[in-house]
């Protein structure tokens, strides 16, 4: 009887701990050549011990090999499409990886004297600039961490330029279209939140919103193109509406791919937004980051900025700490600073053209990605898309096969899934955004893709429902699962 032969440990890879044998190393020293000093003498033997309690004992190749067969079970962007709406996960160019690894910015260190880091000062002043033009504002920060942290930042300024005034106010205003984090933003910097509806084309209600705005509403958190993939056509007027009322507006701008070079928020009356460094301009995005958001103000909100900034002399750059209105410092040190040397090669490699071309190559992928899909899965709104669509399971679900189990299959044809079930406001959501990295004949696979699944869907539901059968770990329980995990480990 010929016994059953194990799978290759590619396709079923075993922990460290497991392949374990005592004696192991995967390293080899000479011997020293300098007198040898007793450890626990020079530190304490309270500060000294032998052996790492059950740490593997591998070599050298057993190693190499074990997590160079760990990431080929990752799916990545350097491998296919990343469909994921909302994300902007575009590839992202190795010449702004070649020009972070320059020596003298790789290593530059946060303590560094200044008369030593004139050359990072002017990436970042120069960063500030850029930015500035291709959103209409008048002054930038860069301190922000992330999108989310960027947020935080525009309302704790909102309430210092109100308090100013002599009154922070009590509200901010939220549309359901906007990003999730915007309510959560709106708490931490003491304001209530105040929801307005989108409208049946998937925008802001501009009469309904003009009912709510009162002496009491600080500003509008404003998300546009929104979490729909819809422009806010009635931008200028709700810029209006909360201006007559003293109030400010503030754009979450994560959206940006799709107005890069072609719309500037600030010349339709946007007091301040951020930024997300890391979806626009083009940096490693996901995996826990790193991110960037900074945040881009009119004149009137700078005196606000977080501490330091930036200023100039005939001797060099410097950091002014004098400014008595601002809010303050919102992150150690000034930011992510090889996420900005990236943004800025990012911004320099493509000029001003070249950000516009991106940008209708964007807004031209999400559209295709429309147009083929249709006939298959129904649009959540009629209004026109801008860099993502987004559809509804309701064909679907009518045979009992929710959004879900569509990304589930979806990971069988070789494709990550897209954003599932958000926006929140679209039942059963398919948030699908291509960015304008992915070439037509991509984009084609991905839509042959979800037309088979669609068919599926319709002929042999069930086939859709057991879904993936790819994968290494094939349809779970869910809610048993979380509950319930099981997970290799070593006590």
């Amino acid at each position: 009887m010929i016994e059953k032969v194990r799978a290759h440990p590619s396709q079923n890879e075993s922990l460290l701990f497991e392949t374990s044998s005592p004696g192991k190393a995967g390293y080899q020293l000479p011997e020293l050549d300098v007198p040898t000093v007793d450890p626990a003498e020079a530190l304490g033997a309270q500060h000294v011990r032998r052996e790492i309690g059950g740490f593997p004992e591998v070599s050298e190749v057993d190693a190499i090999r074990h997590f160079t067969r760990l990431s080929t079970w990752n799916y990545a962007i350097d491998l296919g499409l990343y469909p994921l709406g909302s994300c902007t996960m575009k590839y992202n160019p190795r010449v702004n990886e070649a020009v972070a690894r320059t020596e003298g910015l790789m290593w530059i260190h946060p303590y560094q004297p200044d008369a030593l880091s004139q050359g990072a000062f002017a990436i970042m002043a120069e960063l500030e600039r850029a930015l500035a033009e291709i959103t209409g504002m008048d002054a930038v920060t860069l301190q922000p961490a992330a999108g989310a942290h960027g947020e935080l930042t525009g309302i704790l300024m909102v309430r210092a330029a109100l308090q100013a005034q002599g009154n922070p106010r009590k509200k901010v205003i939220v549309p359901d279209s906007a990003h999730g984090t915007n309510p959560a933003s709106v708490r931490m910097a003491g304001y209530e939140v105040v929801n307005v509806a989108s409208n049946d084309r998937g925008m802001l209600d501009a009469e309904a919103l003009a009912r709510m705005v009162d002496e009491d509403v600080a500003a509008i958190m404003i998300t546009n193109p929104n979490t729909l993939g819809v422009f806010e056509e009635h931008i200028s007027n709700v810029a209006r509406i909360l201006h007559s009322k003293g109030a400010l507006v503030y754009m979450d701008g994560a959206n940006m791919n799709a107005l890069a070079g072609i719309s500037r928020p600030g010349d339709y009356g946007i007091d301040l937004m951020h930024l997300n460094l890391h979806k626009t301009f083009s940096t490693p995005h996901g995996g826990g980051g790193p991110g960037s958001g900074p945040v881009a103000v009119k004149k009137e909100l700078e005196p606000f900025l977080p501490l330091p900034r930036l200023q100039h002399a005939p001797s060099g750059w410097s950091w002014n700490y004098g400014r008595p209105q601002s809010i303050g410092r919102v992150r150690a040190f000034y930011g992510n600073f090889g996420v900005l040397v990236r943004a800025l090669a990012y911004i320099m490699a493509h000029g001003g053209d070249g950000l516009r071309r991106a940008t209708l190559d964007a807004l031209l992928n999400a559209n295709y990605l429309r147009k083929m899909l249709e006939p298959h899965y129904e649009i959540a709104y009629q209004a026109p898309s801008m860099h993502e669509c987004v559809f509804s399971d309701r064909r679907q679900a009518a045979n009992g096969v929710s959004t879900g189990a569509i990304a589930k299959r979806l990971i069988d044809y070789g494709f990550h899934p897209y954003t599932v079930s958000f926006p929140l406001i679209v039942p059963g959501a398919l948030m699908i955004e291509p960015t304008e990295t992915e070439s037509k004949q991509e984009l084609d696979l991905f839509v042959r893709a979800l037309i088979s699944i669609a068919q599926e869907a319709e002929e042999n539901p069930e086939l859709v429902l057991m879904a993936p059968y790819s994968t290494r770990t094939t349809k779970v329980d869910e809610v048993a699962a979380a509950r319930k995990p099981i997970l290799k480990w070593r006590g």
